[in-house]
């Protein structure tokens, strides 16, 4: 007989984590992990997006393997430690930072903050960064709570998938011709590359 989705066991608001450990659904640990899933769904949602675009193969098989990635992210998330090892390590985190590096020479430079927008996949891309803003935010929150709990390559990771999404937005909107719009009232915060000057 194929087994129900349903269990029924989180009916009082309760929930088990990796070693049958039951705890409330609203806990820090639980939040972080939920906020780690509902960027995947969005990371889904944005990947489906970019198929009618034509300008993002590249940006579109990177999501897919971001995918996986943030799956691990919930998985330790959801672990207590030791009960076994992560699956997140600054390998993970440097693939980000080499997809980063690998577009960043497309874009022009910028000087000043930026209001999201532009096209529709470079907006998507946006809501995706802030997103995973709100991440990062749950996550340092669980890790307040119960520093010795979260794997510190996973805030890493996520800290640096937000700076990759800003990359990708950036680039959506550069291969399409679209340019970026200054915040009017910005400071200056961003500084030319020696690379770019030349």
């Amino acid at each position: 007989m194929k087994p129900s989705i349903y269990t029924r066991t989180g009916d009082k608001g309760r929930t088990r984590i990796g070693g049958g450990q039951a705890v409330e659904k609203n806990d820090a640990r639980i939040d972080a992990f939920g906020e780690v899933d509902h960027i995947n769904s969005w990371c889904g949602l944005v990947e489906a997006s970019l198929i009618k675009d034509g300008h993002s193969e590249d940006i579109r098989k990177d999501l897919c393997t971001i995918q996986q990635f943030l799956f691990d992210c919930t998985s330790d998330l959801s672990i207590p430690n030791g009960h076994r090892d992560y699956k997140i390590t600054g390998e993970h985190v440097t693939w980000l930072e080499g997809r980063i590096d690998h577009y960043d020479p497309e874009l022009p430079e910028i000087m000043y903050f930026i209001i999201p927008g532009g096209s529709e996949s470079a907006s998507w891309l946006h809501v995706l960064r802030t997103e995973t803003r709100n991440v990062e935010r749950k996550i340092v929150t669980f890790m307040q709570a119960e520093p010795e709990q979260v794997n510190p390559s996973v805030l890493k990771f996520i800290n640096r998938l937000s700076d990759y999404f800003f990359v990708v937005a950036r680039l959506m909107n550069t291969r399409q011709g679209i340019e970026d719009v200054p915040y009017e009232r910005s400071e200056r915060v961003f500084h030319v590359s020696k690379e770019k000057r030349k």
